[in-house]
């Protein structure tokens, strides 16, 4: 990926609107209308990855959902409130699975609770390619980018607090930076052109965030 500027990292981890618009995307009430929706949003994060925020079109989109223009516009008005809505819906998956983490952390070890956090952002791989392309193409967005920081951030100290009970909260906080870090890593070296070294530098680095995590929980 040509940037390492990270959509990764303390607002509340509850789900809130990334990047709030002028307009809004129309929530449909519907079983069809919210399939339509991710399908859309599935489209445009390909698109968006593949092509960066300001060479996707809005047709584009519509045609690799198969969906009609005019469905795409009826739900997303602008390219940008669809960029807004991608943005939110990456931080709330990602904030989703660092909650089940959290739920199982008490039973995992050091190395496998390392293993688990390390696979969080790789496990998102085109979901995390068009947020950065939205954000290196938009200025706008570096507060949002802090929102979602800070989000993974309190999530990282959750588990953490999960996996120990008696971890002090400011010792958490700070674990929760280094090891959002190591999990950047860890996504970068998944996009390595080769495999081999980069599957073999991801195992060194979840080795050194084990390490990391027995020695902090000791």
């Amino acid at each position: 990926m040509s940037s390492q500027k990270s959509t990764t990292d303390a607002t509340p981890a509850t789900a809130v609107p990334i990047a709030p618009s002028t307009a809004a995307p129309k929530m449909p009430s519907r079983e069809r209308g919210r399939a339509r929706v991710a399908a859309l949003l599935a489209a445009a994060s390909a698109v968006f990855a593949e092509k960066g925020y300001d060479a996707a079109t809005m047709t584009e989109i519509a045609a690799r959902a198969g969906a009609p223009i005019g469905s795409l516009y009826q739900f997303f008005p602008t390219k940008a409130v669809l960029a807004d809505a991608l943005l939110t819906q990456y931080a709330d998956a990602l904030v989703a699975l660092l909650i089940d983490l959290e739920s199982r952390a008490a039973a995992l070890s050091p190395d496998a609770l390392a293993a688990a956090l390390l696979a969080v952002l790789p496990s998102l791989r085109v979901e995390r390619a068009a947020a950065f392309a939205l954000i290196d193409a938009r200025p706008d967005m570096v507060a949002q980018q802090g929102q979602l920081r800070a989000r993974l951030r309190q999530a990282i100290a959750a588990v953490l607090r999960a996996k120990s009970p008696t971890l002090p909260a400011e010792r958490a906080a700070a674990m929760a930076v280094t090891l959002l870090q190591m999990m950047k890593g860890a996504a970068a070296l998944g996009d390595e052109p080769d495999l081999a070294q980069g599957h073999e530098a991801q195992a060194g680095l979840v080795h050194a965030a084990g390490l990391f995590i027995a020695d902090a929980l000791a």
